[in-house]
This record gives C-alpha cells, structure tokens and sequence, in this order.
C-alpha cells in the first residue's frame, strides 16, 4: 500500500527518511495520473520494506510541488538521504520507474 505524503508530513516521511523514497505528485482529475496509480501500487508492494511509496495530492498540497518544481503531473520523484536524486514527469512504464528505483538504491 502507498503512502500519503502531505505538506505536514514531508519533511519526516522523506527528507528525515533514510530509505530511498518515491513520491508521486497526481491530482484526482488528472488522466495519466489515474493512469499510473496501478503501477505505483505495485511498486509499493514489490519493494515493500526497502523503499518508501507514496503518493501527494497536488490540489491539497500545494506548497511541495512548488518546492520542487512541479509544473506538470504527474510527477514521480525519487529523494535518497532528504536529497532529490532523480525525477520523471509524465506517464512512464512499470520497467523504466523500476529501473530508476535500482539506480538510485
């Protein structure tokens, strides 16, 4: 199961995380977002204990994806140590999200 990440909880849920953590940026209303919430579902499961998944609701947290950047969704980015290591913008397949994952482990 992913995580819900928020304005409030970003700071410890990632920055404080020592894990690599995935952060999707989605919004309910956004297509490729709806289209990709299966694939971040199953990479929460799959690398369940070793990587941290979750996901923020752009509409109801606007201040993190301002931090970052985040002017197209979604957005999935990867932070390892409290750093943002790596980010991919738009609807990627399950191999090319794994495979940023293996790097960035």
């Amino acid at each position: 199961m992913t995580l819900e990440f928020t304005d409030g909880n970003f700071g410890t849920e990632v920055l404080d995380n020592d894990k690599l953590v995935v952060v999707d940026m989605w919004a309910g209303w956004c297509g490729p977002c709806r289209a990709i919430g299966p694939i971040i579902e199953e990479l929460a499961q799959d690398y369940a204990g070793r990587v941290d998944v979750g996901k923020l609701d752009v509409d109801h947290n606007p201040e993190t994806p301002v931090n970052y950047g985040v002017t197209s969704i979604p957005a999935i980015l990867f932070f390892k140590g409290g750093q943002l290591v790596d980010k991919v913008v738009g609807a990627h397949p399950k191999a090319e999200l794994e495979q940023r994952i293996q790097m960035n482990l």
